[in-house]
């Protein structure tokens, strides 16, 4: 199988503007792979040159990345990923605009479907008189229509709309503002029903919107959208009230409000809301939009019907209105024949013997109760086999589980938490009751007996006679209660009619053990079956009677009467069909039953002869009733009003607002409401969970616990008003935040790359440059491993003109597997200068550089930089004790200056022409050491074989001279002369890297005369030592350049760290364990484990920080500010504000640019370039980053051996740049530091205790009790029990601590390891898992203060099996690994505490390291045992799967951003390639965990496969191109295909 069928292709279709825009970021992304290729000004690129006169003619391969086709190939790579991104994102941007236009999601876009099948899309064209009648007195003024169910309402809402929006429009062609019309609704159902009529009717835009489709969040910019898009919007009531509350629109933007079903307008109905808190609040009448309701009762409860239609009248400011001729409403709407039935007198309720049995044993239980109750009702009502059959249903296994989570809730609403074995007992006997229903034998139903009530026989014989035959006759059986209608649909399953096919319809709301839960698409499928006949008899409640559009049916029975005049109006009118009936089921001699039927009768009378008797021209002003009396008792509760947008917080509005509030970008707060009693009045705290920007609030004490309530939420809202996290519009800011934060603002893009200047000296040289010295300093080079060099040598002495420091030893490769550190010594003495003196030393130095490098400088002294001196050969600490003077070989410097070469002549012996250094005159490139003479040799002879090559080897003459054609026929050379063995000397342009395999096979056996060739002055011990020099030096003006930057920063840093620091040795350097792009060799270790120790360090340091200057934050705050103060691009800004990218190392040692400044080059390559060069290099704004945290690693390390932590604080403060971290010292943190009341206050005989338990747990005494109280107090523990706040202000400065200490043990364990390594096995030392399991282990969990005692039972299961797992461990200290994860709180606490701890003992970070020491070390002394632990993570398992075991290495896992089209929050898409073929992909909101699903699908795909099917499913070569000879540059352990 291919890899192309694994991966489905979306064909590229009308690339749009954002895939350009996509293919954009892709070439940006991918700039780290492109080669330079513009080589504009004075920019100068790195290169390889040649020259047949230069000795750095030999290309500088060692410079560069080894394996070219890596870089050809990742950028093939780079292309594809581009390609496919551009197809995906069309996809994606396709799907956006489809949501953007819908705003629903799957489920929603289904219903819609649904009901856009329903008969309710017709558009109707014929009004009827009295449909007119009522729409022109609505044209006029403020109606509420009353009219029968199913007498077209809504027809007459339609002929309002079109006659506004044709107002409308002439209102906009005259420039007035923009109105927009709105259809309220009271329930999500009806949203969907009414805009399929009214979008059939209206030919203006229209859309519907309801809670249900996720609009409670969006922004203003979102609905001011759709409020120009649309002319018509049908919404729930809530929806429009929460846009009128945060000012998205205002009343007077709306032309028309139409109440559906206007009777709900009462009390706190957000249909009431709306006309008290906005319609009233508008002063200009003109500005107030048309009301119209609809109604077919103004009243829906037992009261007095007139003084209901003038309260109804006056809170909608309507005019009750009906038709004038009510005849020819009856002409029009079809009225069912009503009857009573009868049925036989039930007997009073009683226990069946299940039912009994139960109550015996179990009635004490609380969330049994109401199935006790129902059991009992349903003896009398529906009889034995329904009652028992109850039983069945609600503890069945989920219903049972049901019934236990409810248990557990009801102990989390109580005040004082229940021990754990309460909640245990409680669950264990809802089991034992389960199991007794369970081994029950229930009977068939049966006509017989007590089986089945009288009234339940009368139904079911009634319901047999409807449908004895085929029919297509529907009934509605309603009930009241969702019980009922359950056991009823069950019971007529099994005993009705074979032509009876019975369902069920009950409301949306979550229902009790027991019951049936429901969605509203359900309930559309249900009536779609009605509809079409495939259901004939529904079960109903009454979401039947108001809200669902019920098709026509001919038989209503109400099996349970309805409880008020409206239920009776609007059941009745589900009854449409001609020769339709409708049944009053009544107990027989039950007058209460007459009764509640003649009331409604007489209510229908006295509303219609009400409606019937209202003038037309009746006007509002005549109604007695007064809305200033019932406005005035809210006036009392407080009001908040945003001056920016007008947004509107109400006591009533800020539990919504509350509600609505989310503390991450995926789940929303619920808030937990805790009410006291203080001084005979109720005070509410409301608590919102941990993670939430704030930790609680509390309202004003109230003697309604209902207005207590809303008071807390009100201040909450309040509060997060005032510190920003609800905006101007009291709209949610957290939620949008966290990933702009994480992913926009704060991050900074791996793969973009910047051309930045590169300092190549260090400044030292040009500061002390322009005068002749009086004095030099001077360092010895030499080497600790002599023999490694091959030949005698003599070290050279450095002078500068001012002292250099004693560097670090650092290795030189001077022959195959031999190396040497290089020992730089320096002598604390100066030399004294005389003209003389230095004239030689000059002449030296010009002189080496002339002979071995071909390059030659004027003479000008003041601006050289340094000298060159030989040393006669002296111990590193006789170079101390001996002075300046003695150290230097004066002698060779006089006969080097007196002697610019050795003449030859004839008369030169044989000895003479030993041991020289010999000179091409022609050919920088070629130099000889010379060996003996080789008398048997002539100048003519042919070239012995074996020898390094050369362009001319006719004979050895011939071989010696390098002079071309031409040049040689005018030259004779003298044929006697002797012939030298000698040895060609490798030019190697970096001593500092090991050697290749050309250079360990290179030719040097040479035979030369010596007469063509230049006899060098210089002996060939100090030229061994100056070969090698080049390297030293720029190891050293690295040192100098990189302790400059450190300088800048004020930071005392050791060298070799500070170097470490600065080192970037390839393209991807921060790519851990991937394969190394323009590799540059022989540069040191380069800066990933300093920025790994550097990275801790500054989580660390600024989370102290932040904990000591901020005493009022909570943790959210901590995570915000802390994340401002590490991210990238802060320390990024920081550093391109001082220029820190010029202290980067990024270029490995290069022949060009180790020669000194200052002095004119006369001759030799690039004698002709004129002014100072520009040399810069390409950096990643993430590298610069990157090397501000290797900084700080390099400042704490530098330290560390005597725990100082001085130098990282400081580097910390300088990078960061922010007044949220200014100590320069680690004692300066607890100076910052100010104790809070709750710290400092004493401790009660309960918090001491707690000081002594955990003493005896952890060995240290507290100061301060109550800061250790803090650490075991939960989020759900309300303040005001203990006035002591939770732990989650230590568990955020513990988790930095500890993560501190274990990162320095792993560090130091494990010098070698890539941080890649050491951070997913830290992840084992810092994993809940285990710090769940230490929790246990020390006892912690016993301390722990938690309002909740469902996270009481998990912690209690959980203690059960972590003992048990440490029982059975035998002694294994990963027993930890197999258990379930713990209770979020137990590794909480531990951090905590160690925040705790260290408060206490006044910011000691030894007792952190104690503590680690003492409880954690054990665990991790071996660390492999962690290996698959640390492998189970995604990118990880995945790359050792494709690297261990299927052998592959061409592989990699990609990234890149999709642009969002409507401002949603940033998501990134990731994706795995194999052999340049994208197998899985994922997507998410940040990199991170985008790459985490790419590796898990990717995972998915590859489980399973045998290696040689991997070859062949994906075309894998890498194990053949091993076996045929080809070298990987790494270890496969630790070769990976790309960037994990």
């Amino acid at each position: 199988m291919s890899s192309e069928v694994l991966v489905p292709r979306t064909p590229l279709q009308g690339v749009s503007n954002l895939v350009l825009g996509i293919n954009a970021k892709i070439e940006e992304a991918s700039a780290d792979d492109r080669l330079p290729s513009k080589r504009g000004g004075q920019e100068l690129e790195p290169r390889a040159e040649e020259s047949s006169s230069d000795s750095d003619s030999d290309l500088e391969a060692d410079g560069l990345a080894r394996p070219h086709h890596i870089t050809e190939r990742r950028r093939t790579q780079n292309a594809k990923f581009s390609s496919w991104l551009s197809q995906r994102a069309e996809k994606v941007t396709k799907e956006e605009v489809k949501a953007a236009i819908e705003n629903a999601d799957d489920e929603a876009l289904s219903i819609r479907n649904l009901m856009s099948k329903q008969e309710s899309n017709v558009i109707i064209t014929d009004p009827r008189e009295y449909q007119v009648e009522l729409f022109e007195r609505a044209k006029k003024q403020n109606i509420i229509a009353v009219l029968d169910t199913g007498s077209g309402k809504t027809l007459i809402a339609v002929l309002l709309l079109r006659y506004m929006l044709d107002h409308e429009l002439e209102d906009r062609a005259l420039g007035k503002p923009r109105r927009i019309a709105l259809f309220l609704v009271d329930c999500v159902t009806l949203v969907f029903q009414q805009f399929a009529v009214l979008e059939c009717n209206l030919d203006q835009k229209i859309d519907r919107f309801c809670g249900e489709m996720g609009c409670d969040l969006w922004d203003k910019a979102t609905w001011d959208k759709y409020f120009q898009e649309n002319m018509v919007i049908v919404c729930t009531a809530e929806v429009l009230y929460q846009c009128l509350m945060h000012s998205f629109i205002t009343i007077a933007q709306i032309n028309l409000l139409i109440f559906d079903e206007a009777h709900h307008a009462k009390k706190n109905h957000s249909y009431a809301r709306i006309i008290k808190d906005f319609y009233v609040a508008e002063p200009d009448l003109a500005k107030r939009p048309k009301i119209f309701g609809m109604t077919a009762s103004p009243v829906d409860a037992k009261v007095d019907v007139v003084q209901a239609a003038k309260e109804l009248e006056t809170l909608l400011h309507c005019s009750i209105a009906t038709t004038a001729d009510l005849s020819l409403l009856r002409m029009s709407v079809s009225r069912p024949k009503e009857s009573i039935v009868d049925y036989a007198p039930l007997p009073p309720s009683y226990m069946t013997p299940l039912c009994a049995e139960i109550e015996s044993r179990y009635g004490d239980i609380e969330t049994l109760s109401r199935l006790l109750q129902f059991a009992r009702y349903a003896t009398s009502e529906l009889g034995e086999w329904c009652a028992n059959q109850m039983w069945f249903f609600g503890l069945a296994d989920e219903e049972a589980n049901k019934l236990e989570r409810k248990t557990e809730r009801a102990f989390l609403s109580e005040k004082q938490p229940r021990p754990v074995e309460e909640i245990d007992a409680g669950l264990t006997r809802i089991r034992e009751a389960k199991k007794l229903v369970s081994d029950y034998t229930f009977p068939p139903p049966s006509l017989l007996g007590n089986s089945l009530s009288s009234k339940v026989q009368c139904l079911h014989g009634y319901l047999q006679q409807l449908f004895e035959r085929p029919t297509d006759t529907k009934c509605i059986v309603f009930v009241k209660q969702r019980y009922t209608v359950r056991v009823l649909g069950e019971l007529f399953r099994r005993i009705g009619s074979h032509h009876m096919r019975p369902g069920i319809l009950i409301g949306t709301r979550a229902g009790e053990a027991g019951d049936v839960k429901t969605t509203f698409r359900q309930q559309v499928l249900t009536l779609m079956k009605f509809r079409k006949g495939e259901l004939n008899c529904l079960f109903a409640t009454s979401i039947a009677e108001e809200g669902l559009d019920i098709p026509d049916c001919n038989t209503v029975i109400r099996f349970d009467l309805y409880g008020t005049l409206i239920q009776y109006i609007q059941s009745r009118g589900r009854a449409r069909h001609n020769n339709s009936r409708y049944l009053h089921m009544v107990e027989r001699g039950n007058r209460q039953h007459l009764q509640v039927v003649q009331d409604v009768y007489l209510g229908e009378q006295v509303m219609r002869r009400f409606c019937e008797a209202l003038p037309a021209d009746r006007l509002l002003q005549g109604n007695d009733c007064n809305l200033e009396e019932a406005l005035a008792r809210e006036r009392s509760c407080r009001v908040y009003i945003d001056p920016s947008t007008g947004a509107k917080l109400t006591y009533g509005s800020s539990l919504t607002v509350l509600a609505h509030f989310p503390h991450d970008n995926e789940t929303v707060l619920l808030a937990t409401y805790i009410m006291t009693v203080e001084s005979k009045q109720y005070v509410c705290e409301v608590l919102l969970p941990g993670n939430s920007p704030i930790r609680s609030a509390t309202g004003r004490p109230s003697s309604r616990k209902a207005i207590a309530k809303r008071s807390a939420a009100f201040e909450a809202c309040l509060l997060l008003r005032k510190r920003g996290y609800l905006d101007s519009n009291l709209l949610p800011t957290y939620h949008k935040q966290l990933p702009a934060m994480r992913n926009a603002h704060l991050a900074l893009n791996m793969k973009k790359t910047n051309a930045y200047e590169m300092r190549i000296k260090p400044s030292v040289w040009e500061k002390t440059r322009g005068s002749l010295p009086a004095e030099l300093h001077l360092t010895v080079l030499d080497l600790e491993n002599p023999e490694a060099m091959g030949r005698p040598y003599q070290p050279l002495a450095l002078l500068t003109r001012t002292p250099l420091l004693t560097f670090p030893p650092f290795n030189l490769h001077l022959q195959p597997g031999q190396t040497s550190s290089v020992a730089c010594s320096s002598n604390l003495t100066s030399i004294k200068l005389t003209q003389s003196s230095l004239t030689l030393l000059t002449t030296f130095t010009l002189r080496i550089f002339k002979d071995i490098f071909n390059k030659v400088y004027e003479v000008n002294e003041p601006q050289m930089s340094y000298w060159l001196a030989p040393v006669i050969n002296a111990s590193p600490q006789g170079i101390q004790k001996r002075s300046s003077d003695t150290l230097i070989d004066w002698k060779t410097l006089e006969f080097v200056h007196n002697n610019d070469e050795i003449k030859w002549d004839s008369n030169m012996s044989s000895d003479a022409l030993a041991n020289r250094f010999l000179v091409d005159r022609w050919d920088g490139g070629r130099r000889f050491f010379s060996e003996r003479v080789v008398p048997e040799l002539r100048p003519l002879d042919p070239l012995p074989e074996g020898c390094a090559p050369h362009k001319y080897q006719d004979n050895i003459l011939d071989y010696t001279v390098s002079l071309f054609s031409k040049s040689r026929t005018r030259v004779t050379w003298n044929h006697d002369q002797p012939v030298i063995l000698a040895q060609r000397i490798v030019h190697r342009r970096n001593w500092l890297d090991d050697f290749d395999d050309s250079e360990k096979i290179a030719k040097t056996l040479s035979y030369v005369c010596p007469e063509p060739l230049r006899i060098s002055a210089l002996p060939t011990s100090i030229v061994a030592m100056a070969y090698v020099f080049p390297a030293i030096l720029f190891r050293l003006e690295s040192y100098l350049i990189a302790l400059e930057a450190c300088s800048m920063l004020d930071l005392d840093v050791k060298p070799a760290l500070a170097l470490e620091a600065f080192t970037k040795d390839s393209d991807n350097t921060e790519e851990h364990r991937s394969e190394q792009i323009q590799f540059q060799r022989g540069m040191g270790k380069n800066y990933e484990r300093l920025e790994f120790m550097g990275d801790c360090f500054l989580k660390m340091a600024t989370s102290i920080s932040l904990f000591a200057q901020n005493p009022d934050n909570d943790e959210f705050e901590f995570h915000v500010k802390r994340m401002l103060l590490i991210c990238n691009k802060n320390l990024y800004d920081t550093a391109v504000k001082i220029k820190l990218y010029e202290y980067i190392r990024s270029q490995g040692f290069s022949r060009r640019n180790w020669y000194p400044e200052g002095i004119k080059l006369l001759e030799g390559k690039g004698y002709k370039k004129t002014g100072k060069e520009v040399h810069k290099h390409h950096l990643g704004d993430k590298t610069i980053a990157d090397v501000c945290e290797a900084l700080i690693g390099a400042a704490l390390l530098s330290y560390d051996d005597i725990g100082n932590m001085d130098m990282a604080v400081k580097a910390v403060t300088a990078l960061v740049s922010s007044p949220d971290h200014e100590a320069v010292r680690w004692g300066d943190y607890y100076k910052l530091y100010s104790k809070p009341n709750y710290q400092l206050a004493p401790a009660s005989a309960a918090q001491l205790d707690l000081a002594a338990k955990a003493e005896q747990e952890h060995d240290y005494h507290f100061q301060y009790p109550r800061l250790l109280r803090s650490a075991f107090i939960h989020p759900s523990y309300p303040f005001s029990w203990e006035r002591v706040p939770c732990y989650q202000r230590l568990e955020f400065l513990g988790d930095a601590l500890l993560d501190m200490a274990c990162i320095n043990s792993l560090f130091y364990r494990y010098p070698d390891r890539d941080p890649q390594w050491l951070t997913e096995h830290k992840m084992a030392m810092v994993s809940n898992k285990f710090l769940g399991a230490l929790s246990v282990k020390l006892g912690f969990h016993k301390h722990l203060r938690i309002n909740g005692s469902l996270t009481m039972y998990q912690i209690q299961e959980y203690v059960t099996e972590i003992t048990e797992a440490e029982r059975e461990s035998n002694g294994a200290r990963d027993y930890w690994t197999a258990t379930k994860d713990p209770p979020k709180c137990l590794p909480d606490v531990v951090e905590a505490y160690i925040g705790a701890v260290f408060v206490d003992s006044e910011f000691n970070y030894m007792e952190v390291e104690r503590f680690f020491d003492t409880h954690i070390r054990w665990f991790f002394e071996d660390m492999s045992i962690y290996d698959t632990f640390a492998n189970k993570h995604p990118t990880t398992y995945i790359h050792n799967l494709l690297t261990l075991h299927f052998g592959c290495t061409n592989y990699r896992l990609m990234a890149n951003e999709l642009t969002s089209i409507d401002g949603s929050p940033l998501r990134v898409i990731a994706v795995v390639m194999i052999h340049d073929e994208i197998v899985a992909e994922g997507t998410s909101s940040s990199t991170k965990y985008a790459k985490v699903k790419a590796s898990s699908n990717a995972l998915e795909l590859l489980k399973g496969l045998a290696p040689f099917e991997y070859r062949m499913q994906y075309r894998c070569d890498c194990s053949d191109s091993s076996m045929n000879g080809e070298k990987t540059t790494q270890p496969l352990d630790e070769m990976v295909g790309s960037a994990i």
